[in-house]
């Protein structure tokens, strides 16, 4: 062996000061095999967080000292290897975690003080999934009066829908919401005193003010925690996870509900037959977590871009259309060839770069599931991202697009045919225009 080279061990870097231990997930490399300075070694689990061990050098393992699953505390070596290294002579192992506290009364009192200032990292989680689609069944024969030189077949080629979900006279958004809310936080394993916050996504409120996620608060019984309405139109389901994944990085809550709604039903022009057709009501709903095991969140991309302003818009708040509105529109307005061009690159974009950011290939990729805008939008999409058009799941043939609800409403139709570690991408756009999407491991 050349002089330059010599033998060494590794550590699992620790990610808390009073984190002891933690488990190898799964190596990325062998004994007698080579790696880069940052090549990923292996995946870790901690109480903290998931997080991949890199390499701190150049190198080759010698010998890996314990194998997939174990559970490592952090001042034991966990492989021996060969570098040039040489800042790797002074490496330093990591201290052993200081002796837990029987009691707050043992912890100087500093040390609580930094501990509420500085948030943990954490591994966020989704939980139970709840969705509400309304009894009535319309289907496309029915919407044709108003075109009488319209088919059917032809409405299914253009967007791909046969039939779709109205809500019944005298529901509510916030009844919706309700009952999807309800199957998701008993789905979760949690009761409604468990959840710190509640955020809603619509752009169909019961009133302008209060929000409606406070009228669900009352209808659920929750007090207490806080909760208010967000707009990002179809990708508010996305953005509603990703704005609850901060207050739980940032300490002020644990277990967040996230619902997305909409009752689009009642604000389509009758005579407009870019909007009358594409629509159906719904209601969605998750629990994020920061403290129970789930379906980990992996990676997530939000953007909104103003020159999209005028492809989908409203200029009237609320769920129902005001009798007297002579000096107005007051419909839901759709530039459709502008959004199939914009929605076709924004979803096959959103599919390649989350793959990247997640470190996986299309060939891992179990299912891709869209926001349900328009079956020709989702196929074009399909053949440019690099996944197969058979693993996008489609149900916008039987529920219509039901805007920000429509990836949890089609996440539950295949959530009981999903297994560990299946890896799911969900995409989406909206009016503003905005775009999200979220990576997540079963």
């Amino acid at each position: 062996m050349s002089a330059n080279f010599f033998m060494t061990e590794l550590f699992i870097p620790a990610q808390a000061a009073a984190a002891t231990e933690a488990i190898i997930t799964k190596w990325f490399v062998a004994d007698g095999e080579e790696f880069k300075k940052g090549h990923v070694l292996a995946e870790i689990e901690s109480a903290k967080s998931t997080f991949d061990f890199e390499a701190p050098c150049a190198g080759k393992i010698e010998k890996l000292y314990y194998a997939d699953g174990a559970e490592v505390p952090f001042e034991k070596p966990v492989a021996q290897i060969t570098t040039s290294d040489e800042s790797m002579r002074t490496w330093e192992r990591p201290a052993a975690a200081a002796p837990v506290p029987e009691s707050v009364d043992d912890v100087p009192r500093m040390a609580i003080v930094a501990d509420t200032l500085e948030p943990e990292i954490r591994t966020i989680s989704l939980l139970g999934f709840g969705t509400y689609l309304p009894d009535r069944i319309v289907r496309t024969d029915e919407l044709l009066a108003e075109f009488p030189d319209v088919t059917a077949d032809y409405m299914f080629k253009v967007t791909g829908i046969n039939e779709r979900r109205w809500a019944a006279a005298g529901t509510k958004p916030s009844d919706m919401a309700f009952e999807a809310s309800k199957k998701a936080i008993e789905n979760s394993g949690l009761k409604p005193e468990d959840i710190d916050a509640i955020i809603v996504s619509t752009t169909t409120p019961d009133v302008v003010m209060p929000s409606t996620a406070c009228i669900l608060q009352g209808k659920l019984g929750i007090r207490g925690a806080p909760a208010f309405d967000l707009n990002a139109a179809c990708s508010g389901w996305l953005y509603g996870i990703s704005v609850a994944r901060g207050l739980i990085l940032s300490g002020i809550a644990k277990n967040v509900l996230v619902c997305a709604v909409d009752m689009q039903s009642r604000v389509l022009d009758k005579s407009d037959k870019d909007t009358y057709f594409l629509f159906g009501d719904a209601a969605g709903a998750t629990v994020l977590s920061g403290v129970h095991k789930g379906h980990v969140i992996k990676e997530e991309i939000l953007s909104a871009d103003p020159l999209g302003l005028h492809m989908a818009r409203r200029g009237y708040p609320g769920y129902e259309v005001p009798i007297n509105s002579a000096d107005f529109d007051p419909w839901l307005r759709l530039d459709g060839k502008a959004l199939f061009r914009f929605a076709t690159e924004s979803f096959s974009g959103l599919v390649r770069e989350l793959i990247v950011k997640s470190k996986w290939t299309p060939e891992d990729v179990r299912w891709v599931v869209p926001h349900q805008a328009n079956g020709r939008i989702i196929k074009a999409a399909a053949q440019k991202s690099g996944v197969p058009f058979e693993r996008f799941y489609l149900n916008i043939d039987r529920v219509g697009n039901t805007s920000s609800a429509s990836i949890p409403v089609a996440l539950s139709e295949i959530e009981k045919g999903l297994q560990k570690n299946d890896k799911i991408i969900f995409c989406t756009v909206g009016a503003g225009i905005t775009a999200a999407g979220l990576s997540i491991e079963w």
